[in-house]
């Protein structure tokens, strides 16, 4: 027979709880890999991974969870989830769930609910300034006892928003001080290093201005969607639920109530008790005429948080669509000096060709100078050569000559309007 075992020995405990007593190495999912014969393997799709819960209070804990468990705790498709994996690269998306809000918007990917807030624990700035940021907004909240109109996810989507919005237009302000120096240097100085330069300057603002009209786009499609930003209130949700589960609690206590015939042995039997069940009926129908009236009143003010959450979505719309113009302007700069540095080289390249015509003009006259030495240059018997002064009258008309015709060139030139002079 072995011992058996000790239930509350130190082996038997979970061992993220014995790795934090007991000093042993810890791994990325929060297990011990001493003791353990397959601590090597694990299964696909079921590792855990730290997140980061944010309640209503403004309260934070780390959580270690699997991808299961956050399906099942969210009600979330697995392709949800994909989403906030930070080894894919997915462009940016707010999706609503019946029970969630999946956001994806720059470094900042969590699932926001009606009660809390779960999101990556990454040390990304932006991750640990959204965090620190909105558990402070719901701590001064529920310190001051302020009652604010937006609901508890709205709250949450809006600094998600904002800090994106942050985010986007600081990463424009820092590529506009990078590019406009070295744009107003390659209009004066054209160089191949000026030009490497702002071509790569030129792809870091297409994928920026990518990125921003991907959000851009993203507003837009759920301000032009009323469903969907029907189904982005879960609070109201919530309560609707809670208040339907109710009214079928308190429907199947009066049904259990009356059918089990209870009566006092001593009461006599009174011909007005065969109304009991008409009064039954009526409350039913009363029941049921109320609970319309709460579902219209609950439609009623869906339609109001749907435009409540129309004017937050198009308020930071506006502040995407201006960073948008400023990535506008700025390609409209570099559009602008392209065309500038074009005009130069095509000033420059007329250049050329004027010098070029002007040349090709010398070199012809040049060679009308050539022949004349060369015929007095050959070995010719005539009167001309006696005279030693010949030579000299011949050298100077025919320099003239020439000259006259290199002008008349030149002339020529000017009144066809190749080039001005």
């Amino acid at each position: 027979m072995g011992e058996q075992p000790d239930p509350f020995s130190t082996s038997t405990l979970p061992d993220f709880i014995s790795s934090q007593k007991i000093g042993r190495p810890v791994t990325l999912e929060g297990q011990s890999n001493r003791g353990h014969p397959y601590s090597g393997l694990k299964k696909r799709g079921q590792s855990s991974r730290s997140w980061v819960k944010i309640d209503e209070n403004g309260n934070s804990t780390v959580l270690e969870l699997d991808k299961a468990t956050i399906m099942k705790r969210c009600s979330l498709p697995s392709r949800d989830l994909r989403l906030l994996d930070p080894l894919f690269i997915y462009p940016s998306s707010i999706l609503g769930r019946e029970r969630a809000i999946v956001v994806s918007l720059e470094k900042i990917r969590c699932i926001i609910t009606a009660e809390e807030v779960i999101l990556m624990n990454a040390r990304d700035a932006s991750v640990v300034q959204y965090q620190s940021e909105l558990c402070k907004r719901l701590q001064s909240n529920q310190n001051l006892n302020l009652k604010d109109d937006l609901p508890f996810e709205f709250k949450a989507l809006e600094l998600v928003l904002e800090l994106s919005c942050l985010s986007l237009d600081a990463q424009v302000n820092e590529l506009e001080m990078e590019v406009y120096p070295v744009l107003d240097e390659l209009a004066s100085n054209i160089s191949t290093l000026n030009l490497e330069h702002v071509r790569r300057l030129k792809g870091r603002l297409l994928a920026l201005t990518q990125k921003v009209q991907k959000v851009c786009d993203e507003i837009e499609h759920l301000m032009d969607d009323d469903d969907d930003m029907a189904e982005m209130y879960l609070t109201e949700k919530k309560e609707r639920s809670e208040a339907h589960a109710s009214v079928e609690l308190e429907d199947n206590l009066d049904d259990d109530f009356g059918s089990s015939g209870i009566v006092s042995k001593s009461a006599p039997v009174s011909p007005v008790g065969s109304t009991s069940g008409n009064l039954g009926k009526l409350q039913r129908a009363f029941s049921s005429v109320v609970g319309s009236h709460r579902s219209l009143l609950s439609s009623s003010s869906t339609g109001e948080n749907i435009d409540q959450l129309e004017m937050l979505l198009e308020a930071y719309f506006v502040v995407v669509d201006n960073t948008l113009s400023k990535l506008s302007s700025l390609k409209e700069y570099i559009d602008d000096t392209e065309d500038l540095i074009n005009i130069k080289l095509g000033n420059v390249q007329n250049q050329l060709i004027q010098f070029q015509l002007l040349l090709t003009a010398a070199t012809f006259v040049a060679a009308i100078f050539a022949a004349v030495t060369a015929v007095f240059g050959m070995n010719l018997q005539d009167s001309v050569f006696k005279d030693p002064t010949m030579f000299q009258w011949v050298l100077l008309v025919t320099g003239i000559g020439c000259g006259l015709l290199y002008f008349g060139f030149v002339l020529y030139f000017k009144h066809k309007k190749v080039f001005p002079l």
